[in-house]
């Protein structure tokens, strides 16, 4: 695959995602703008997720794991 492929992908790529958010309509600043908002809502979901995930893990498997009578080593 070489560059050329790649750059009109994205470039594709870019384009179906104007066309969905209805980006193409919007002036520049307003796209920078929504784009800005998107991007950060993304971050925090992505962080929130990293942070919050594993512990409702553990606390699940602590859970199943005395339901079910296994007692982990792992578990205090």
């Amino acid at each position: 695959m070489d560059f050329r492929r790649v750059k009109d992908y994205f470039s594709w790529l870019y384009y179906q995602y104007q066309i969905i958010s209805c980006c193409a309509v919007l002036e520049p600043w307003e796209q920078s703008m929504f784009n800005t908002i998107l991007l950060t809502i993304f971050a925090m979901v992505v962080y929130t997720a990293y942070v919050f995930i594993p512990i409702h893990v553990r606390l699940a498997w602590e859970f199943f794991s005395k339901m079910c009578g296994y007692h982990s080593t792992l578990s205090n």
